[in-house]
């Protein structure tokens, strides 16, 4: 196993991750954990919250709860927890998905939820299948601000989403919000003119694993909420074991490492996004 070497980079340490799906606590035993190297004890009670203690030197971390999640910042926080305003809409059911423990770094995790290419190799007969398997040119930009945004991403489906009943054509928008978290705005196959939002936090345990949150913002026509969280289990169990096997486990950012072809321009971007805010931690620097 690796050297565990701690986070130096700022924007990592003065952000918000999550560290816990909230429905797991107990008040009866604490959750052990950890972010970005350093281990973590959870501890939940009625009286006193939900505690987070750092266990290298018994400081209390600050953490809070939003989205049905356990929040932990190992600095000063610079910015609040992202706002998703899908979650404000009570027409939609708020899941969390499940915490997935990969063994890769969380940037790999991120980088592969943006790749469209793999559908319908690795997500055969739901996401994507044969002979669909073409990535038509989609566009890519920087918003105000500062976030990573692809739009104009078409691709076809047999099985979207669970409420699916027939393959078509499924617009898609990714964003990346922060180094760690992705989110996925998709058409939903009843209400068309409307999207499901899936929004991945990427818990960097050290800089080869990770948990990964998702957070699935559905819109209730014809469905429950355990079939939402069974599909996006079904599909990230497909993800896992490509993710593990990927080599090295920590993503290049030197756009030499590895050859990226047109499919991949999101991918491209958000490398070189990661460089121009020194991110460094589940990274391979580029070379100089």
């Amino acid at each position: 196993m690796p050297e565990t070497i701690p986070c130096s980079d700022r924007v990592l340490l003065n952000d918000w991750h999550v560290v816990a799906d909230r429905s797991m606590l107990s008040p009866h035993a604490p959750i052990f954990t950890r972010l970005l190297g350093v281990d973590l004890r959870i501890d939940s009670s009625d009286r006193h919250g939900t505690q987070l203690v750092r266990a290298d030197t018994g400081e209390t971390v600050k953490t809070v709860t939003k989205y049905g999640f356990v929040w932990a910042c190992l600095g000063t926080p610079e910015r609040d927890i992202l706002y998703i305003p899908q979650a404000d809409e009570p027409d939609r059911y708020l899941v969390t998905g499940g915490s997935i423990a990969v063994k890769v770094s969380g940037l790999r995790a991120v980088e592969n939820f943006l790749d469209m290419g793999h559908f319908p190799f690795v997500h055969t007969g739901w996401l994507g299948d044969e002979p669909h398997t073409e990535v038509a040119p989609y566009r890519v930009e920087l918003t105000e601000d500062g976030e990573v945004l692809a739009t104009d991403c078409k691709f076809y489906q047999p099985v979207a989403s669970p409420t699916a009943t027939e393959g078509f054509i499924v617009d898609y928008v990714y964003k990346v919000i922060r180094p760690y978290t992705v989110a996925l705005y998709k058409s939903n196959p009843i209400q068309k003119e409307r999207l499901d939002v899936i929004t991945l936090f990427v818990q960097p345990v050290d800089e080869e694993n990770c948990v990964a949150h998702p957070f699935l913002c559905y819109l209730r026509e014809g469905i429950d909420e355990a079939s939402i969280r069974s599909f996006m289990q079904l599909i990230f169990a497909q993800d896992k074991p490509i993710l593990e096997n990927q080599m090295p486990k920590r993503l290049p950012l030197d756009p030499r490492a590895e050859t990226p072809i047109r499919a991949d321009a999101v991918s491209v971007y958000y490398r070189r996004w990661l460089r121009d805010r020194a991110v460094t931690y589940g990274a391979i620097p580029a070379r100089p």
